[in-house]
């Protein structure tokens, strides 16, 4: 059993009978009063974060989880596919597990979450950028803004609308953060 002294990022722990990972801790001393660990805990299967404070010392249970690489391949009826890569077995899970599904492309390599003692996939995680081609954007008109950062509606190629800045034309490359679903950057070729 390991206690509060052990937690860092990316730890997965059972808490109210059920599975969080840790995104973010603080370890607190005040000048009055015990010790705390300040934590912001993400449920696995919701995706659902919460704010909790453990006290110095508290006892955790530490779960044991695998990345594991697949290959996205296709989506149909029941689902997302996806292909281990090194096994080639094939994988089908549902669309509430992925983190950002509507910036998946076919052949996109991702990390699927799998709880070790149970062997069963907990979540997919996309690669942090991918790079997406617009297939629709409206034209760009220079002086027609207010400031200096004007965005608009682009369509990527898998469907998914994002907001891109003015100068990004139908047919260009760019790179999308899966995290916060934004332009990042444009991609020369």
């Amino acid at each position: 059993m390991a206690t509060t002294g052990d937690i860092r990022n990316g730890l997965c722990i059972e808490y109210n009978n059920d599975l969080y990972m840790i995104v973010e801790f603080q370890h607190v001393k005040p000048g009055k009063g015990p010790a705390f660990v300040r934590t912001k805990l993400k449920n696995i299967k919701t995706g659902k974060v919460v704010d909790n404070t453990f006290s110095a010392g508290h006892k955790i249970n530490i779960q044991r989880v695998e990345r594991r690489a697949y290959q996205f391949l296709y989506k149909d009826d029941m689902g997302y596919n996806f292909m281990h890569t090194e096994t080639f077995e094939q994988l089908g899970i549902v669309e509430e597990m992925i983190d950002a599904p509507e910036l998946l492309k076919e052949g996109q390599e991702v990390e699927i979450v799998y709880h070790a003692d149970i062997d069963t996939p907990l979540s997919c995680e996309l690669p942090p950028f991918v790079i997406l081609e617009v297939t629709y954007t409206e034209p760009g008109v220079r002086g027609n803004t207010a400031s200096s950062t004007a965005l608009k509606q682009a369509t990527l190629e898998t469907e998914a609308t994002i907001n891109v800045p003015l100068f990004i034309e139908q047919g260009e490359k760019i790179k999308v953060d899966t995290r916060t679903k934004t332009y990042s950057e444009r991609v020369k070729e």
